[in-house]
């Protein structure tokens, strides 16, 4: 049984992960969001705002085998009305509390003998999309922090990897998926005519936490219903 921490387990990617992980590990979560679900699963869980919250006040297992930082935010603008705040405020979500998590985490991740880290990015990050200036220039930021992560961590047997999703069915995308015929709308523009769900991220974090992906890292895995690679 591995020691697994997730930060944003409240709803979502985050939920459906720690949900499908605690069925055979000790999971640590963590979430500014709690709802009476996250209660209902066998794991150990910390209400805490990533961004301001204490970590030190956490007792985390001597030994972590896996992180996966999950929060993420949708901030759909113009360009000319994005704000300095609303790039800040997207690097500080998607970036720097992944940067504080890390660190804060590390000591515990090089006393494993198989440690993996698992970040988000997002299509946005490569196929250029409208209106998403500052959620593609934080999620760009995640991915140059995966590779440069997974190379220096190497030598100590610490893998880092990073999902980049596309549109998926949560609470975070619920304006997005509203009505019938958004979520129509949305399906369509992907190659295989539907938009995502929670539960598929949740098994490739699976995945990339496992032995069965030992010889990965520094990665960026799209999974997008083909959204990022192939055009119809």
């Amino acid at each position: 049984m591995k020691n697994i921490v997730i930060i944003g387990c409240g709803q979502g990617v985050g939920f459906a992960t720690a949900k499908i992980l605690s069925e055979n590990h000790h999971v640590i979560g963590i979430s500014k969001t709690e709802n009476s679900k996250v209660k209902n699963l066998n794991i150990e869980f910390h209400p805490m705002d990533i961004l301001s919250g204490n970590l030190d006040e956490i007792d985390f297992p001597d030994v972590i085998d896996g992180l996966v930082y999950a929060p993420g935010s949708i901030n759909l603008k113009p360009f000319n009305r994005l704000s300095a705040d609303d790039f800040k405020n997207d690097f500080e979500i998607n970036v720097l509390g992944a940067v504080r998590t890390i660190q804060k985490l590390l000591p515990n991740l090089k006393k494993s003998e198989s440690a993996s880290v698992v970040l988000f990015s997002s299509v946005a990050a490569k196929l250029g999309m409208p209106f998403h200036a500052s959620i593609s220039a934080s999620k760009g930021a995640v991915e140059g922090l995966t590779k440069s992560l997974a190379a220096e961590l190497s030598t100590q047997k610490i893998r880092v990897n990073a999902i980049a999703p596309s549109l998926t069915d949560t609470n975070l995308a619920s304006q997005l998926l509203s009505t019938p015929e958004k979520r129509e709308a949305s399906g369509k523009r992907h190659p295989l005519q539907r938009v995502g769900n929670a539960e598929e991220m949740g098994k490739m974090v699976e995945f990339l936490l496992s032995e069965n992906s030992a010889w990965i890292t520094g990665q960026i895995i799209g999974i997008d219903g083909g959204m990022s690679n192939i055009k119809l």
